[in-house]
């Protein structure tokens, strides 16, 4: 076959195979171009996901009728003043992205210069349908319809509307946390699902955008070296995620996706972070253009340094650095109210003593108890009786006492007998043949994810309804994921129900998992769908949605048990299938024979 040189129709589609692959894409060029020509504000509009309509207005400077005219040509742009591509200092080199875009869908492009006319110009799908004068404010306004309507084999491959839309709505979150002088807003189907103002301050705004909690559990990134500056905001260890989705990195003001800098960021929590949690991180790099190149990639997500070891090393340094500041800081610090709910078992008080306590304690003496008129006459003080009951009465205290269960024998257990618990964490058991060490989280995770595997095939799980149901904050795109999953959720017996755009309100949790934090239960959950949702069977979806409720509702690094419990723990695991390893991989114990024993002291 002779090489023949492609008509221009196709070579269009083509491009546009490189830069739109979905409603996102073009929506990232748009508003990259809005950025460009010196707007303050920025409106999107989107109907379908942005499959049926994709509209960005800006108060820019606008385009003349000529200009318009080279805009929807191949290989035009204004953002190249000469020919040295690689000290481009826009958000990027982009020739192919309007006519690219309206070689595969309705395009509608209107401007006005300040102090002249408005101009149109529409071209469908490569072909120019009309144009003539407009009635529009000065700035420019780009209408996207249709997209991929006439070319069913690009069509059939884009996912669902909200999968669409989600990723549309990531886009412009990106693009306005880099420039936090801009104002944006974001409708879809009529609804206006984001807005935010100009003149935020950078941790405002990524606060905005992300999770209004990040404010107070995070800390400020600043850091130089070799004219390379990095600064932003850097979540604290004990504030993370399920997924590394929440890591929002740029590179010169432009959003990148860049396995050096997440290597780095991950580097940089190694020591922190369990290997199944991940940072919320917003990392803004500043590097001099000669040392980076932006053009190796068409849709401009992935960049290429000079010297890349000076850059992870700089991520790293500075985000230690900043996290070494923030000393002792923890999300799970408990709330001051919440702690003065603590008693300390003490005797009972005695005369002034009994006053100055139940005053500490928050209760007025006249109000609950008072000395009894004819005192014990066994001299153990004065007894109280009370006035009458109230909603502030504290509860009677208990004292626990030691169990007398005589040892049970090593040899009929193989995981061994429980002999005491090391670092909060760690289970000693002594086997007939040697030493056991069990890491009780791990283990009682795998324990309590194969009780719900169990009863799944039994039914589904029982749930435990919630005295006050709990809201839980979500972004909109993480609350629709949730909500199309509601009856599979329900067979773990965690029901929920969706309470606004942005929130959902949990009525029961699994009774197994016994209470928890459901607010980080379903945060999780979340995280996972939106990892994995589209890509795995609905078993294996089923089987992460376990693993992620069998992680919180299983026993804690950290918590003193009893030989009791952990002798039910042992119990459980040697009749438990799966239970040498946890859900992530990890074992759940170890053994050292009486042999390796003997060898460490030098009796063999």
């Amino acid at each position: 076959m002779s090489i023949r040189r492609l008509p221009e129709h196709l070579v269009n589609r083509i491009a546009a195979g490189e830069v739109v692959e979905r409603p996102a894409s073009a929506l990232k060029e748009l508003v990259e171009n809005a950025i460009d020509s010196g707007a303050s504000r920025i409106a999107v509009r989107l109907a379908g996901g942005g499959i049926d309509l994709i509209e960005v207005s800006d108060d820019g400077c606008g385009m003349s009728a000529g200009d318009m005219a080279l805009a929807l040509e191949r290989h035009a742009t204004s953002k190249l003043p000469d020919e040295a591509i690689e000290a481009v200092t826009t958000l990027g080199f982009r020739g192919e992205a309007l006519p690219s875009i309206a070689s595969v869908a309705r395009l509608t492009v209107e401007s006005r210069v300040r102090g002249a006319e408005g101009w149109a110009r529409t071209v469908d799908n490569g072909v120019l349908t009309g144009e003539g004068p407009a009635a529009l404010p000065p700035g420019t306004r780009v209408r996207v319809e249709g997209l991929f309507e006439k070319v069913p084999a690009r069509r059939k491959f884009l996912r669902s509307t909200r999968a669409e839309y989600a990723a549309c709505l990531d886009v412009v979150k990106r693009l306005a946390m880099a420039r936090a002088d801009l104002g944006f807003t974001v409708e879809h189907d009529g609804r206006r699902v984001l807005a935010v103002q100009a003149g935020m301050s950078r941790p405002e705004r990524v606060a905005a955008l992300t999770d209004r909690a990040l404010a107070d559990n995070s800390v400020g990134v600043d850091f130089e070296r070799e004219g390379v500056m990095l600064g932003g905001v850097a979540g604290i260890p004990t504030f993370n995620r399920g997924v590394a989705d929440h890591q929002y990195l740029f590179v010169n003001g432009r959003p990148v996706k860049d396995r050096l800098l997440t290597g780095a960021v991950r580097g940089a929590y190694a020591e922190m972070l369990a290997r199944d949690r991940h940072p919320v991180v917003a990392l803004f790099l500043e590097v001099p253009t000669a040392q980076v190149d932006v053009n190796v990639h068409p849709a401009k997500t992935e960049v290429r340094f000079c010297d890349p070891q000076l850059v992870r090393g700089l991520i790293v340094s500075g985000l230690r650095r900043a996290l070494d500041a923030a000393g002792h800081r923890s999300v799970q610090r408990a709330d001051a109210a919440v702690m003065g709910l603590w008693r300390s078992e003490s005797p009972a008080p005695s005369g002034a003593d009994a006053e100055v306590g139940l005053i500490h304690a928050g209760l007025g003496l006249d109000e609950t108890y008072r000395p009894h008129p004819n005192p014990s006459p066994e001299g153990e003080g004065p007894a109280y009786v009370r006035d009458r009951p109230t909603f502030f009465t504290p509860p009677p205290q208990a004292r626990a006492e030691p169990a007398a269960a005589p040892v049970p024998e090593t040899a009929r257990f193989p995981l061994g007998v429980a002999r005491g618990q090391v670092a909060k964490t760690y289970i000693v058991a002594e086997a007939e043949d040697g030493l056991v060490l069990v890491d009780q989280h791990a283990a009682h995770e795998r324990l309590v994810l194969e009780r719900m595997r169990r009863a799944m095939q039994g039914g589904g799980v029982a749930s435990q309804a919630l005295l006050l149901p709990e809201v839980v904050e979500l972004d909109e795109p993480a609350c629709d994921r949730l909500e199309a999953r509601l009856a599979e959720l329900a067979q773990f017996g965690l029901e929920l129900e969706r309470f606004g755009p942005r929130a959902m309100l949990v009525r029961a949790t699994p009774a197994m998992l016994g209470g928890g934090d459901a607010g980080a239960l379903v945060t999780d959950i979340a995280d996972e769908l939106a990892a994995f949702d589209e890509a795995l069977s609905l078993k294996e979806r089923l089987d992460h949605v376990a693993a992620t409720m069998a992680c919180h509702g299983s026993v804690r690094a950290g918590r003193v048990l009893s030989v009791a419990e952990m002798n039910a723990l042992l119990r459980e695991m040697e009749v438990t299938p799966h239970s040498g390893q946890c859900n992530h991989g990890r074992p759940t114990w170890v053994k050292l024979a009486h042999g390796d024993i003997e060898k460490l002291f030098g009796r063999k």
